[in-house]
């Protein structure tokens, strides 16, 4: 079964930006409760979504042979998600840390019950001559700097 389509919105400034999802039985364990490899899946989608929210679908990136995988990744669980919960997957886009881009994000259960919180580390790989020729970049596309400053905007200083 597909999850339905993605609602992003902008947080309140300052707060980055917000997908709207909802626990469906594929993101749960026999028990119910939301699988906490399911939490993975939604961060990307939160993050990919607000690229494209700014300009820049993820697919032109990877057309071009650019992919931003993730080097470093941490969730803490605080609240478990049961199946039907309605939650918002809430990022905050970081400014560059040397080759890494900090991604950190809030997931809100029912009543904005804070469920879970996550740091991604992503870098920029050029792809483009094939998977054995990947170049870690340094310098990013003009055009990825400017969507990601959009999406820092949204963000805390």
């Amino acid at each position: 079964m597909q999850s339905p389509p993605s609602t992003l919105f902008p947080a309140e400034p300052g707060s980055g930006w917000c997908l709207r999802r909802r626990v469906l039985p594929q993101h749960t364990d026999h028990a119910g409760v939301m699988w906490h490899g399911a939490y993975v899946g939604w961060l990307e989608e939160a993050r990919i979504e607000a690229l494209g929210a700014v300009g820049l679908p993820y697919s032109d990136l990877s057309a071009r042979g650019l992919e931003l995988p993730i080097v470093s990744l941490a969730i803490d669980y605080r609240q478990a998600l049961l199946h039907g919960d309605a939650v918002e997957v809430c990022s905050l886009v970081l400014p560059r840390q040397g080759l890494k881009l900090p991604w950190h994000t809030s997931l809100f259960g029912p009543g904005g019950v804070l469920a879970a919180t996550a740091r991604v580390e992503l870098v920029l790989l050029d792809l483009s001559a094939g998977p054995a020729r990947r170049r870690l970049l340094r310098r990013w596309p003009a055009d990825l700097d400017c969507a990601l400053e959009a999406l820092i905007k949204r963000s805390p200083r």
